[in-house]
C-alpha cells in the first residue's frame, strides 16, 4: 500500500554560517529566511527559507561541544568539511508509524522551539538511514497545525514562492522506488554521487535553481 498523500517536505542545506547563508541567498537568488531555533540535544540550529507549502532548512553547528555527542551533530560536523551544500531531502506523510514498519525503521520525536516561544514537534524516521544515503529521504509527520508548518512562515522574498517543483537527487532509480513504496514525487533521477544535486524553486517570477 503506497503512502498517504506523500509529498517533498524540505530540503536540507549544510552550512557553516547560518547568517553569511541567508545573506547569500538573499543577494543572489531573492529568497529571504527566518531564524528556526535550537535542536535539543544535537547541537545544531537552523534557518527555515519558506517556500509555502514546503521549504529549505539551513543547518549549522551552533555546539561544537554539544554536537559532538550526537550522530546527527558528528555527521554535520563531517559533511561540513567540504563546505556548504546539500546534505538530505525530507517527505512528509500522513502516517510515519505505518511507513516506517514497512521498511524497518525506528520513530523518533523530535521539537525545536522558536524564537517566539511556539514548540514545533514532529515524528520522523529513517534519518540515521538517510545520512549514512543521503540518495534516499527521511520521513516526517508533523503535530503542529497547519499554519505552523515552517514552509508557512512569513519572509522576505524578492518574488513570492509557490514550492518546490523538482529535486534532482543521485540516486539509484528502483532503490528510490521500493523506499517510497511506489510513491510518485517531482525527482529528477541522476547519476553522480548520491544525493541531492538540485532543488528547483517555483515563483511568480520564474523559476529559481539552487545548487
Amino acid at each position: 500500500m503506497a503512502m498517504a498523500a506523500a509529498r517533498i517536505d524540505h530540503v536540507v542545506r549544510a552550512v557553516r554560517d547560518l547568517d553569511e547563508a541567508a545573506v547569500t541567498l538573499k543577494n543572489e537568488f531573492g529568497l529571504g529566511s527566518v531564524v528556526g531555533g535550537r535542536h535539543a540535544g544535537w547541537g545544531t540550529g537552523n534557518r527555515i527559507v519558506p517556500l509555502g507549502p514546503d521549504y529549505i532548512e539551513l543547518i549549522a553547528i551552533l555546539d561544537p561541544e554539544e554536537a559532538g555527542r550526537s550522530f546527527l551533530g558528528r555527521h554535520l560536523m563531517e559533511q561540513l568539511e567540504g563546505g556548504d551544500g546539500f546534505i538530505g531531502w525530507c517527505v512528509a506523510v500522513d502516517d510515519v508509524e505505518r511507513h516506517a514498519a514497512t521498511l524497518g525503521l525506528d520513530v523518533t520525536t523530535g521539537s525545536r522551539t522558536r524564537p517566539d516561544g511556539t514548540v514545533l514537534r514532529w515524528r520522523s524516521a529513517g534519518l540515521q538511514e538517510a545520512m549514512v544515503d543521503p540518495s534516499v529521504p527521511f520521513f516526517i509527520s508533523w503535530d503542529v497545525p497547519p499554519e505552523l508548518h515552517p514552509g508557512r512562515a512569513a519572509a522576505d522574498h524578492a518574488s513570492s514562492p509557490k514550492g518546490i517543483s523538482w529535486i534532482e537527487v543521485g540516486t539509484d532509480a528502483l532503490r528510490l522506488k521500493d523506499w517510497l513504496d511506489g510513491e510518485q514525487l517531482p525527482v529528477r533521477v541522476v547519476g553522480g554521487p548520491p544525493g541531492v544535486l538540485g532543488v528547483g524553486i517555483a515563483t511568480d517570477s520564474g523559476e529559481i535553481v539552487l545548487r
